[in-house]
């Protein structure tokens, strides 16, 4: 009886959040790529998502600039436990997919802000919004940090490393990173960010992930070799715990983890049995090239590696083919990069426009509108590139709020506010630990963060 009683008050329940459900979002929006297709049900098989193509989808989703820090961590922690931690936050990820799509296919919503908003209301779907938006905008920024890593190089703990444009003409003014990211966006960006509709980025998108493979082969081989020639530096398996100013440092690697593995808002499949299928299969695909990254990129430049390994391809090998698979392996993610950049803006751009004009038309129907958003958006990015030219601060701020609330404090959430009544005892375990674990971790990389930028202005 009072189990009758309780599924009766949930489905009234349900049936009333629905109501207050917010309303279907613009045809173009991109904070509703949905968890699951909303294709009829007549519609044919060809049409459908299939696993392997899901596959490819997520796992491209998730390898995006993180991969560039992966070295970086295995040199704060050690291999041992940064392999661990690669392994740990892999699973809980798939953790908390596999929540978002069961209560995705218990209820009506099909999109992350619609699940969120059905078990929150209006505050929870614009969590989600808010939170994507400072995930990509973080994200853009980054990609142009590494494009000027690339072309004008880095100085960083008093090491200075030349980038392509120095070692090919010289050190100049018009090679500066202010000036060659500033024709970068002139002439390159900007361009694809006109371009109305996200299809007609499809070629660049397929473009990319090919230069992307080139990366992380080449990248491979010289290690590989370079182990097989005697020339690679030794790791540590462990944290320099006397070298490191508090054992809270440890944990500046965990948001970085975090952000790499971030991409719940990008997953799409019509069937959840298959989506679980091919999110695992993404998962334990990208937690082995991070892994394989990491571990080659630390043989390859031990403790002088950079916050962003693509720095330290700027040794002199002594040949001509050394030389050119540095540039290779720089220019190729750098070019990667660049056509991957439009589709995020176009992404954050749309939902930016309909957070802030909901009831205005669409937004590529609006030129000036369209314009606008779109060059103030640009300019933004590329003075936050040029004033913090360091990767690792945006993926510890990322990492430690809007990327740890998406891929596991939401999720969470969902799961033990429970509005379907389906999570089980070890549901709602899990969930509790997950979002225990994400604030107490995030909160020490915090505090550690904020005390080290404090210590270093003082």
């Amino acid at each position: 009886m009072n189990e009758g009683r309780k599924e009766e008050h949930n489905k009234d329940k349900y049936l009333q959040r629905k109501r207050l459900q917010m309303k279907p979002a613009k045809k173009d929006a991109g904070i509703v790529l949905p968890l699951l297709s909303e294709s009829p049900e007549g519609e044919k098989n060809s049409d459908d998502a299939s696993v392997s193509g899901a596959v490819f989808n997520v796992s491209t989703t998730i390898i995006g600039a993180g991969i560039m820090s992966i070295p970086a961590t295995l040199k704060v922690l050690g291999v041992i436990p940064a392999i661990g931690l690669i392994l740990i936050i892999a699973v809980l990820v798939d953790v908390s997919v596999e929540f978002l799509l069961r209560f995705t296919h218990s209820g009506e919503s099909r999109t992350y802000a619609g699940v969120m908003a059905e078990s929150f209301g209006r505050f929870g779907s614009v969590a989600v919004q808010i939170s994507v938006m400072i995930t990509n905008l973080g994200a853009l920024i980054i990609y142009l940090i590494i494009i000027g890593d690339v072309l004008s190089g880095s100085l960083s703990e008093g090491s200075v490393h030349l980038g392509v444009l120095q070692e090919w003409f010289g050190v100049h003014w018009w090679n500066s990173r202010a000036f060659a990211l500033l024709f970068i966006v002139m002439f390159v960006m900007l361009p694809l960010l006109l371009l109305r509709r996200v299809e007609s980025l499809r070629f660049t998108s397929a473009i990319s992930v090919l230069l992307a493979v080139v990366f992380v082969g080449i990248s491979s081989v010289m290690a590989i070799v370079a182990l097989c020639q005697g020339k690679t530096e030794s790791p540590r398996l462990l944290p320099d715990l006397p070298s490191q100013a508090s054992i809270f440092n440890l944990f500046t690697a965990v948001p970085v983890i975090v952000t790499a593995f971030t991409f719940h808002f990008n997953a799409e499949l019509r069937q959840p049995s298959d989506m679980v299928s091919a999110v695992r299969i993404s998962l334990v695909l990208c937690a082995a090239i991070y892994i394989a990254v990491g571990f080659f990129g630390y043989l390859l430049f031990g403790d002088s590696i950079m916050t962003d390994i693509l720095v330290n391809f700027d040794q002199n090998y002594g040949s001509t083919i050394g030389s050119l698979l540095n540039d290779t392996v720089r220019l190729s993610y750098a070019l990667h990069l660049m056509l991957v950049f439009p589709l995020l803006n176009f992404s954050l751009r749309i939902n930016i426009d309909e957070l802030l004009f909901p009831k205005r038309p669409l937004l590529a129907s609006d030129t000036t509108r369209f314009v606008l958003l779109t060059c103030i958006l640009l300019a933004l990015i590329y003075l936050a590139a040029i004033t913090i030219p360091n990767i690792w601060y945006f993926f510890q701020f990322m990492g430690s709020t809007t990327a740890v609330c998406l891929a596991f404090i939401f999720p969470g959430a969902i799961v033990l506010r429970d509005l379907h009544g389906i999570s089980t005892r070890r549901d709602r375990i899990l969930a509790a630990m997950m979002i225990i674990l994400a604030v107490v971790t995030s909160s020490i990389a915090i505090s550690t963060n904020v005390s080290s930028l404090i210590g270093t202005n003082l």
